[in-house]
């Protein structure tokens, strides 16, 4: 079988090259070869579609410019170019890494795949591509685009998750771009997983370059392949959240740093689901002296493995409590960055 796969794998470039060159789309992080940008948006693009990306990419390297903006960049900051983007140990990771470019390496981004590998936030996939791309390098870039056109191509029944599937996908597309331009072969695997290999429903099989050498399009069994691992359902939280108002500022608070949104600026939250009389018990608690509660409102949010059900209480308050730090609309917009979760209820 892995001589089969070769053997078919190898017939790739001359057919996925030239369809790239003609279909790969107009992307900013595609303009340059300087590995900051380009790791930059390999980071960005985690778990993130493409048209979300844009407009935080330009917004990022605008205000960090270099990686030694972003190894300097105050934690608040670097959040509130963040935020609403998710994911938020990227951005810490990002900064660590930055950290260990500048005091490790004089600033200057390693070369090589096993220093590039080892800096914080990047694992094999980010390293392969930012390797390929910026320096040449043979290595894969093995995401989940990649691993799709694979198991379609040659109708491979293990499971894509585990690690040493994964491992053997790399070593075999590794030796496909031992003598091709590894950039291009690698954002061309990850452009037809993106436009034709589609994830969810029916591939285009119709334009795809490699329709006639993949094996699960022959059998029309398309959809049954990447076998994955069966996902775990989500647990479901109940939190209460307090939108609370004083003197025109808003009541905000630092989140422990360790645990979901570890370290981020939140609105104040308990858990569980309190009724209108607790919350505002609560609330003369905490010393705000809540004079009004304006409105109730409820929420969702879906992190990975757990789910917020959340019910938020607008209420004015007399006072500032000690509690809480309290910020005006300025110092919101400059400092406070808040996670969808919670920003939510201020856009409503």
């Amino acid at each position: 079988m892995k001589r089969a796969n070769n053997l078919l794998l190898s017939q790739i470039p001359n057919l996925l090259l030239p369809w790239y060159r003609s279909h790969a789309r107009d992307l900013p992080w595609r303009k340059s070869r300087n590995p900051y940008p380009v790791w930059l948006s390999e980071i960005m693009l985690q778990q993130t579609r493409v048209e979300a990306v844009k407009g935080y990419y330009a917004r990022f390297l605008t205000a960090l410019p270099t990686i030694g903006d972003l190894a300097r960049v105050d934690d608040d900051k670097l959040m509130k170019l963040w935020e609403g983007l998710g994911y938020y140990n990227r951005a810490k990771n990002l900064k660590r890494a930055a950290e260990v470019v500048i005091n490790k390496h004089g600033g200057v981004f390693p070369q090589s795949y096993s220093e590039i590998l080892a800096l914080p936030g990047i694992g094999p996939y980010t390293a392969g591509a930012v390797a390929s791309i910026c320096f040449g390098l043979p290595y894969p870039a093995v995401d989940g685009n990649v691993l799709r056109v694979y198991a379609r191509l040659t109708a491979a029944t293990d499971c894509v998750d585990l690690p040493a599937v994964k491992q053997r996908v790399s070593n075999e597309l590794a030796e496909v771009i031992s003598n091709i331009d590894p950039a291009c072969f690698n954002q061309a695997v990850m452009e037809l997983g993106a436009l034709v290999c589609l994830p969810n429903g029916a591939p285009r099989c119709a334009v795809c370059p490699l329709a006639h050498l993949c094996r699960a399009n022959a059998a029309g069994e398309q959809l049954q392949y990447p076998v994955r691992l069966k996902k775990k359902a989500r647990r479901t939280e109940e939190i209460t959240v307090f939108i609370l108002t004083a003197n025109q500022t808003l009541a905000v608070e630092k989140r422990e740093p360790d645990g979901l949104l570890g370290g981020l600026w939140a609105l104040p939250n308990i858990p569980g689901d309190l009724d209108e009389r607790k919350a505002l018990a609560l609330v003369k608690n905490w010393g705000a002296e809540p004079v009004e509660l304006i409105k109730c409102s409820r929420k969702k949010h879906i992190f990975t493995h757990v789910e917020w059900h959340m019910t938020g209480y607008y209420i004015q308050c007399r006072r500032q409590s000690s509690n809480f730090t309290w910020a005006c609309d300025n110092q919101r917009a400059d400092r406070v960055a808040l996670p969808t979760a919670f920003r939510q209820f201020l856009d409503s």
